[in-house]
């Protein structure tokens, strides 16, 4: 556990509804209906859900990019994760 004050960063955690495991994946997708081309949303995900979000979002034939947390930390991408109400 992170105590206050501390310069550690709290840890990612799965945007699966009811999960609070660190997050290995990041899957940016949108909803073409409502969303213009630019605005994406992101959902985290850990290993026992990323499958699981995928599949949800695919089905719905939402593009989508699954990309690992550490990749996306590289490439220096902000994370604003959602959850999900599924």
């Amino acid at each position: 556990m992170i105590g206050l004050g501390s310069d550690a960063p709290a840890p990612l955690t799965c945007s699966r509804a009811g999960f609070r495991e660190t997050a290995s994946w990041r899957i940016e997708w949108r909803n073409p209906r409502i969303h213009a081309e630019d605005r994406v949303k992101v959902w985290l995900a850990c290993d026992e859900h990323e499958e699981f979000l995928r599949e949800f979002l695919a089905a719905r034939d939402f593009p989508l990019r699954v990309v690992s947390v550490d990749e996306a930390e590289v490439a220096g991408a902000e994370v604003e994760p959602e959850r999900p109400t599924a």
